[in-house]
């Protein structure tokens, strides 16, 4: 997969710590990375992910649970086709992801951020393999995603400003020129109307 097929997106579900049977702190963490039919935030066009988006996805997937995206950093946990320690669940709501923060200066960093609320959203890294876009001129074109074709990580994140860097957009791109092709269609039309008008008058 191509670099800049990846594409970033934030969720503003909240993050959370679970309660253990005791109703005592445990070391699992959990949220939703990705939610159907909500629009995308930070966008200069609105995006939306249907429902069944992710049919088949996380089992031809390798995701890894990361902070801000950083794999360097290290792996907080891992889903390899549905197996490992990242859970990966999809529901009606969206994708739910869960772990348990492994016990690393990482998992230690984490926890103490979402205890502090340093650390409260998610963000998840994806390729598309279906979508189709509507492009309105002079307005917030619009982009349904149909189908993803690769999950590559869900990421607990400090700052929300990912939105933006990363957007793969062919097919805005596509929609835009057929668009302003189908006007320039509609303004030649329009001018030999006119030109038949005018000789008439």
């Amino acid at each position: 997969m191509e670099n800049n097929k990846k594409e970033i997106r934030n969720v503003t579900s909240p993050l959370a710590l679970t309660r253990g049977g005791d109703d005592s702190e445990s070391r699992m963490v959990e949220g939703y990375a990705i939610l159907f039919g909500v629009h995308s935030d930070g966008l200069y066009f609105d995006e939306v992910i249907e429902s069944g988006a992710l049919d088949g996805v996380i089992e031809r997937s390798d995701v890894m649970a990361v902070l801000n995206h950083n794999v360097e950093r290290g792996v907080l946990a891992r889903s390899r086709k549905g197996e490992g320690s990242l859970e990966l669940i999809v529901d009606e709501k969206g994708l739910l992801y869960r772990f348990e923060a492994p016990k690393t200066a990482l998992g230690d960093e984490l926890l103490e951020n979402l205890r502090r609320g340093e650390v409260c959203e998610s963000s998840f890294c994806f390729s598309v393999k279906r979508d189709t876009w509507q492009y309105n001129e002079g307005a917030r074109s619009h982009r349904t995603i149909h189908e993803i074709d690769e999950l590559f990580d869900v990421s607990p994140v400090y700052n929300a400003a990912y939105s933006a860097t990363s957007v793969y957009t062919r097919g805005l791109d596509e929609a835009k020129s057929k668009a302003e092709e189908e006007r320039s269609k509609k303004e030649a039309l329009q001018r030999y109307f006119d030109t038949i008008r005018k000789s008439f008058s």
